[in-house]
């Protein structure tokens, strides 16, 4: 059996490229049947909107690919892949991507951005450890693309190990410093120490361009996620933490193991806390589909900690860590009212 690493490189991204061609190939019987379905189907233009983004994807994919693969070759076939330069470079082609991605979801998808809280100067010079909620797979690209696009930074980001499946990512992001992390459980259901040790490693040495990106939920809210995780804190005798996990009604618990090894690791960064409400409706597959022909309102919130605000302790940043979260919850609930 072929490792994942060559099936994703040798077989999954060739087929992005093949498919895009074969998508423009056939364009004009695509587009008759969009047209088609259109008039038949519920919404305003729901197929060809939806024809429009799946080839985007596409293009964006490839080109993306493309472009990896000649810095690849300029960097002398990988050798100087992690100097500066060419880091650099990297992370332009995450900046390109991201902004035509976001652009064209304004344009086509009418997806309007709201921010709340410091402006992007507020942030000048200091390193950042971001913490986010998680919501759906579209807040993650939002959030990296709010950091790379309009407060100029370069992302070091925490993510699960199936985002490699996505051919452009699994490249781009493995030659930048990231990690995607494989969550390891004992039959207790604690987490095994190596992937806090990753992420500590991963925080290490921020300059004042960079932010750390981490999601302390560990995945997507979703009402079932979130009380399957209170009833595994319960069974596992952590009563006074699932108390306060049930009073989290639009977040999850956030898992401190990571946050706190990040922030032993960067004492000196300032820690910024996201949150964001718009995208929790679009988690499947037919939720995006749902969600398309809709002007969609998407509010994020951003809170500057100063690294002179962090508590010191471990039990002390776990208490912080969840009075921030609850404000997070807070948040939204008063943005879903609204």
């Amino acid at each position: 059996m072929l490792p994942p690493v060559v099936v994703r490189r040798l077989v999954l991204a060739p087929s992005i490229v093949v498919l895009t061609v074969l998508a423009f190939t056939g364009l004009p019987l695509l587009l008759l049947v969009a047209a088609a379905a259109s008039t038949v189907l519920p919404g305003r233009w729901r197929p060809l909107r939806l024809l429009w983004m799946v080839l985007l994807y596409l293009v964006l994919e490839s080109v993306a690919l493309a472009l990896l693969f000649a810095l690849w070759v300029a960097s002398g076939f990988g050798w100087r892949i992690r100097t500066p330069r060419f880091q650099h470079a990297h992370y332009e082609v995450v900046r390109w991507y991201l902004q035509v991605l976001f652009r064209e979801c304004r344009r086509v998808l009418h997806v309007r951005v709201d921010v709340e809280g410091p402006p992007p100067t507020s942030y000048v010079g200091r390193p950042l450890l971001i913490l986010s909620r998680h919501a759906g797979p579209g807040d993650s690209f939002l959030v990296v693309h709010a950091l790379v696009n309009w407060y100029l930074r370069e992302p070091r980001i925490v993510l699960k190990d199936t985002l490699q499946w996505d051919p452009a990512i699994d490249v781009v992001l493995n030659r930048l410093p990231n990690r995607f992390i494989r969550p390891n459980r004992d039959k207790r259901g604690r987490n095994h120490d190596p992937a806090e040790r990753q992420i500590g490693e991963l925080a290490r040495n921020l300059d004042e361009n960079d932010a750390f990106v981490i999601f302390p939920e560990g995945g997507n809210f979703t009402e079932h996620r979130r009380k399957r995780a209170i009833e595994r804190l319960r069974r596992r005798g952590l009563v006074e933490e699932a108390d306060r996990a049930e009073q989290l009604q639009h977040v999850m618990a956030p898992k401190p193991g990571g946050v706190l090894a990040a922030l032993t690791s960067a004492e000196d960064a300032d820690v910024v806390f996201v949150a964001h409400t718009g995208v929790e409706q679009m988690v499947t597959v037919l939720d995006v589909w749902r969600e398309l022909p809709m002007d969609t309102a998407i509010e994020m919130r951003w809170w500057l900690v100063p690294a002179a605000d962090v508590p010191k302790g471990r039990e002390a940043r776990v208490d912080w860590l969840f009075d921030w979260w609850k404000q997070i919850d807070d948040w939204i609930a008063e943005r879903r009212a609204a």
